[in-house]
């Protein structure tokens, strides 16, 4: 999970420089997108695709809420995977947001991978709102269908969704990283000549900041259930790197005084052991002490307003700009 130790991460913060283009005769670069419904293996697909743990996995559904770009350079080609979040079908604003920033990289995409849950026994009625999507693309495409290690995997639906729209499809285990080889075969078919976007060593495009505050967010939905994982938004306020152990500090916004509670625990407990559990993961991944300095704040309704997903840096939908 160091995703730091050796390779490099990208900071596309407003005060980093602009993506190297590294010049070469015989290179190729694009945009890869993974696309599917929620908890079909996106996640754990772009990180085994890329080699490191960079977006998080969890055994609830729709925890990818913006995209994650992960960087694979081999020889002579760079394929940068953009993870999106999960397609669904709702009026409420923050599921509509999330639509939008898939809707948004499927714009940018060089190649387009959708991924198919194979284990969850899906029937074309479900499978309507990934076809859509699909049928819209404008760039190779194929289908992956997950999860072929899981016990009552079936590809009949993901194949048939495949010869619906023409197109490739992929039996592959991203937990077990099988049949990803004739997967990035595809994408390196199907890759445009040009230069590489990013340094040959990177292997993510945002600030470490963004990594931080996902990892904070994956251990809340480790450790609450129901609603509150899906209320809590995670904004890293102080990130100094200088000191030793690396000192953050992050607020946890949710949506009710209730849920606060819930988080915070009796005595304090609840947060401080999910503060110890994330902090952890932070240092993993960092490959240094930190000291995490957690905060719960109250802000309600956030996911219902414009500014709440602005704040955050969530999409914002076209009709509602």
């Amino acid at each position: 999970m160091n995703a730091c130790a050796g390779r490099t991460i990208q900071h596309n913060d407003a005060s980093a420089p602009a993506p190297t283009v590294i010049r070469r005769d015989d290179t190729q670069a694009g945009y890869v997108v993974l696309a599917g419904l929620p908890n079909a293996g996106k996640s754990t697909l772009l990180n085994a695709l890329v080699g490191d743990y960079l977006s998080i996995v969890t055994s609830k559904a729709q925890t990818t809420w913006q995209r994650v770009v992960g960087i694979r350079t081999e020889g002579p080609t760079q394929m940068i995977f953009l993870d999106t979040p999960g397609i669904v079908s709702s009026a409420e604003l923050f599921h509509r947001s999330m639509v939008a920033e898939a809707e948004g990289a499927r714009t940018e995409a060089d190649v387009v991978i959708g991924v198919v849950d194979g284990a969850a026994g899906m029937s074309r009625r479900r499978l309507g709102v990934l076809e859509d999507f699909l049928g819209r693309v404008e760039c190779p495409a194929a289908l992956a269908v997950n999860k072929s290690d899981l016990a009552g995997f079936d590809a009949a639906a993901g194949r048939h969704l495949a010869d619906r729209l023409g197109l490739p499809s992929h039996v592959v285990s991203a937990r077990r990283g099988a049949g990803l080889d004739a997967l990035l075969a595809f994408v390196r078919d199907n890759l445009p000549a040009g230069p590489f976007l990013y340094p040959e060593d990177d292997i993510a495009a945002a600030p470490t900041r963004f990594f931080v505050q996902e990892l904070v967010r994956e251990t809340v939905f480790e450790h609450y259930r129901q609603e509150i994982p899906y209320a809590v938004a995670v904004k890293v306020e102080e990130f100094r790197e200088t000191e030793d152990p690396v000192y953050i500090a992050a607020v946890l916004y949710v949506e009710r005084k209730s849920q606060k509670g819930i988080v915070v625990g009796r005595g304090g407990r609840g947060i401080r052991r999910l503060g110890s559990d994330a902090r952890r993961r932070i240092e993993h991944f960092l490959g240094r002490r930190v000291y995490l300095d957690l905060w719960v704040k109250v802000w309600e309704g956030w996911r219902r307003k414009n500014e709440g997903l602005m704040k955050f840096g969530y999409v914002i939908p076209d009709d509602d700009a």
